[in-house]
């Protein structure tokens, strides 16, 4: 298992991201969170397999049909355990 943060900038506050992430990672069974940041960035914190987190990056780099993804910075982190995945408010 591994632990990865991300960022991700572009048009993506107002556009349903945080929601669809949350289903797209319960689908492929990642556990962690994800948050509105105050610069109107979004910021993941994602467990799981590498394969599992690549294909959830993947995902990020395109996001929902109304988002605009500029970029994804992608930070791995000490492991984390987390009991499923929640939006933050």
């Amino acid at each position: 298992m591994k632990t990865i943060r991300l960022t991700i900038k572009g048009n993506v506050q107002g556009v349903f991201f945080r929601a669809t992430a949350k289903d797209i990672a319960d689908e492929l069974g990642i556990k962690g969170w994800v948050r509105n940041l105050p610069d109107r960035n979004v910021e993941i914190r994602a467990t799981a397999s590498e394969e599992i987190l690549q294909k959830y990056i993947d995902w990020c780099k395109q996001g929902p049909p109304k988002a605009r993804v500029d970029d994804v910075i992608v930070e791995d982190l000490s492991t984390e355990e987390f009991n499923g995945f929640r939006i933050i408010r």
